[in-house]
């Protein structure tokens, strides 16, 4: 069986932070996912644009932790921007509703 592979890049300029996906979410991914995402909320002092023009795919886990991150991310009353995402997955967020909870771009 042949694994997904996942490449996340973080920018923290200031207070914009921005996480680069491209790649699968999905239950062999998700740990580094959730690891190198708690890693940027914890040191972001601002928004979260979390750029998915290059994600092909994201299951319920890796949306499980979109979740956990806007809950920490909200405390602080900032917000999480997905970008650029595919048809397949947008329609995915309409469907699960996280449409209303993220900020779509």
């Amino acid at each position: 069986m042949e694994h997904s592979e996942l490449s996340v890049q973080k920018m923290l300029d200031g207070g914009k932070c921005q996480i680069i996906l491209s790649g699968e979410i999905d239950i062999h991914t998700s740990q580094n996912f959730k690891n190198e995402l708690n890693e940027v909320v914890k040191s972001c002092n601002g928004d979260l644009y979390i750029d998915c023009k290059e994600l092909t795919y994201i299951d319920s886990t890796g949306l499980g932790i979109l979740v956990s991150a806007l809950k920490e991310v909200r405390k602080e009353d900032n917000h999480i921007y997905i970008c650029s995402l595919k048809d397949n997955i947008k329609k995915l967020f309409l469907i699960t509703g996280l449409d209303k909870l993220f900020k779509i771009e």
